[in-house]
């Protein structure tokens, strides 16, 4: 038994490259994935002079941000099976070029090319995170391997969402937020070149079917799914529950323990490193422990989350409040791992149309997270806040409690 242990944890370390080995050659991957989180954060960094030089208020401008939002929902359900149906190098060098394109308008600086801009981001990172994601699976053969690589993909883009405000900040004293606008759009344009020139893995075109189902069948392809709807499922139950957290999470704070902005800056700093850490250890262990199975790890972070949350908006004390606050960022990372680890195993040949459902899910999930906490805060104050999105992590882990149930017996990995 000793020696067949050691086999087996042999053949993982085998199976799966290094993570550095990995970052090599997915480096044009894991940047595209970073610079299509930019846009947004320049966006959102300087809401206060991007209104004031388009003549408007920061109320107005700062709402053209839920377009993004609808224009992902939209096309990432309606392209989702044409993420297989094409090179995923191509789509996602073309989604690069479309958000490039809406840097350049954005930069013009009116309220009308900013709407265009929050439409064509929300439409273009609907497209490129997907691609992004099944391009990097597609690049490792083994189950383990290719969730590694699409967790790297998601790992990088939270520590972008930790850095990239203070990154951008520095270049716009010497150029402003336009030039942050058209850096961006310029270095699109360049990994759009770097990802047409690199050709698609030989294990990737072996594997591709000979005729691809059409775009319906694409769709109850991935519904056939073992275990894929309640994938999705927690995965937009998941998004709802922690981005209509976040929304309330200045308030809380300021109004349970009178922090002023200054100071919590630092806990939304240990959010994002909470959020960070989670996501890149847990894709590190659920695709190298060989033994330890990923359903379990799902279930077992959606149940942390739901503590969490509960015991948050009850924290009679400042560092309990931090401990959920740190607890949650891990806890929902752990799980966005694991979702899309699962999502890479199980639905091989429709894997970028499941990653793609799963983006407009999320998507969905921050509507309804906003909607939620706005609901309980109005009607119930905290409390109320509490049960809305105890509610919804609680459907979290009802989806996760299906998706243990759906795993296969001998431990094989079905594709849709």
């Amino acid at each position: 038994m000793r020696g067949s242990t050691t086999a087996d944890d042999l053949t993982t370390r085998e199976a799966i490259p290094s993570d550095l080995r990995m970052a090599r050659t997915l480096w044009p991957v894991l940047l595209s994935s970073a610079v299509g989180l930019v846009p947004f954060t320049v966006f959102s960094t300087f809401l206060v002079p991007i209104a004031a030089d388009a003549g408007t208020s920061a109320a107005t401008m700062g709402s053209l941000r839920g377009l993004g939002g609808i224009a992902a929902l939209i096309v990432g359900t309606a392209l989702a099976p044409f993420i297989d149906r094409i090179p995923k190098q191509l789509a996602a060098a073309a989604a690069l070029v479309l958000l490039g394109l809406s840097c350049v308008l954005g930069a013009v600086g009116s309220l009308a090319t900013f709407a265009a801009f929050c439409l064509l981001i929300g439409a273009a990172t609907a497209m490129l995170n997907p691609a992004l994601g099944a391009a990097a699976a597609d690049q490792y053969c083994t189950g383990a391997a290719a969730g590694r690589a699409a967790t790297l993909v998601t790992a990088t883009q939270s520590l972008t969402a930790m850095l990239a405000a203070p990154l951008i900040a520095l270049p716009a004293l010497w150029w402003g937020w336009e030039g942050d606008l058209l850096a961006v759009a310029s270095l699109a344009g360049l990994l759009a070149v770097v990802l047409l020139r690199r050709r698609a893995p030989r294990a990737s075109l072996d594997s591709e079917p000979s005729v691809r189902p059409s775009y319906l069948a694409s769709f109850l392809a991935l519904a056939g799914t073992r275990g894929a709807v309640p994938l999705l499922a927690v995965g937009g139950f998941r998004t709802a529950a922690f981005m209509g957290y976040l929304a309330y999470l200045a308030a809380f704070y300021d109004d349970r323990f009178d922090l002023t902005p200054s100071v919590f800056a630092l806990v939304w700093t240990l959010s994002g490193t909470s959020f960070f850490l989670g996501n890149l250890l847990t894709g590190r262990l659920i695709n190298r422990a060989s033994r330890l199975p990923v359903e379990r790890v799902l279930l077992v972070g959606a149940s942390c989350s739901l503590v969490a949350i509960l015991g948050f908006y009850a924290a009679p004390t400042l560092p309990l409040a931090l401990g959920c606050t740190a607890l949650l960022g891990a806890s929902h990372a752990a799980v966005a791992a694991c979702v899309v680890s699962l999502l890479v195993r199980r639905c091989d040949t429709v894997r970028g149309a499941a990653l793609s459902v799963n983006a407009a899910g999320q998507s969905l999930g921050v509507f309804v997270g906003a909607a939620v906490g706005g609901l309980g805060l109005g009607l119930g104050g905290y409390v109320g806040i509490a049960i809305g999105f105890g509610a919804i992590s609680a459907a979290a882990v009802a989806a996760a409690v299906a998706v243990l149930r759906s795993t296969p017996s001998a431990g094989a990995e079905p594709c849709g």
